[in-house]
């Protein structure tokens, strides 16, 4: 009788397609990070609502494509599931999401006190 593990650790130098979107998914959310950072700093020369919207998008983008490879892991960290890049896309796409909410609302903030 043999017994058969489900999820057998593959080497870390390995870029398997779950490793692949989970870095994805995590390269967007830091661009949304990036973005909603130099939204915050343009707000008060009136350039930063684009930016926000960059940064939200590109957060809600993220968080989706970390949901979607945690969800559709089948092992755990070191299976090559990318189950640890998608946990990690997850937290970025949120930070990068409430950057661009926030520059955001300060935008419509400054625009309301401006007009």
């Amino acid at each position: 009788m043999t017994v058969h593990l489900l999820s057998e650790p593959i080497a870390a130098g390995y870029l398997t397609p779950g490793r692949l979107w989970s870095l994805i998914a995590a390269l967007v959310g830091a661009i949304g990070v990036v973005a909603g950072g130099l939204a915050l700093a343009r707000i008060r020369s009136g350039n930063a609502r684009r930016g926000a919207f960059v940064a939200l998008t590109a957060g809600l983008l993220g968080m989706a494509g970390g949901g979607y490879v945690v969800a559709a892991a089948e092992g755990g960290p070191g299976t090559g599931y990318g189950i640890v890049g998608g946990f990690l896309a997850l937290v970025v796409g949120l930070i990068a999401a409430a950057l661009g909410g926030l520059a955001l609302s300060r935008c419509r903030r400054a625009s309301h006190r401006a007009g």
